[in-house]
């Protein structure tokens, strides 16, 4: 790759990586000892994993924006977001997440 191919790839890629963009962690308890953090760029697909079943014990959901420097804990939003959708739906609350949003709701 030329010196110009390379100058080229930075101005075009090189937008997309300052791109605002608003990341949601998902803080998860494997066991006693161990959580994982797993990161998610969209929100919508991050309840319905939730919902799905797809984390253990989650204990926090996090969003943040580096590019903004802000973050804020959503948990309070998200375990509220999940009962509505759960009442919507006519389904009583999953167990493996009623710990998450009676703690948060």
């Amino acid at each position: 790759m030329s010196v110009q191919d390379a100058e080229t790839w930075r101005a075009i890629h090189g937008r997309a990586l300052w791109r605002s963009q608003t990341l949601f962690v998902v803080i998860d308890r494997r066991d006693e000892a161990t959580e994982i953090r797993v990161e998610r760029s969209d929100l919508e697909t991050t309840i319905g994993e939730l919902v799905a079943g797809c984390f253990n014990d989650p204990i926090k959901v996090i969003s943040f924006n580096t590019l903004e420097h802000w973050m804020k804990d959503i948990s309070t939003d998200v375990a509220g977001e999940i009962r509505a959708r759960c009442d919507i739906d006519g389904v009583t609350l999953p167990d493996y997440l009623s710990d998450f949003v009676e703690s948060h709701t």
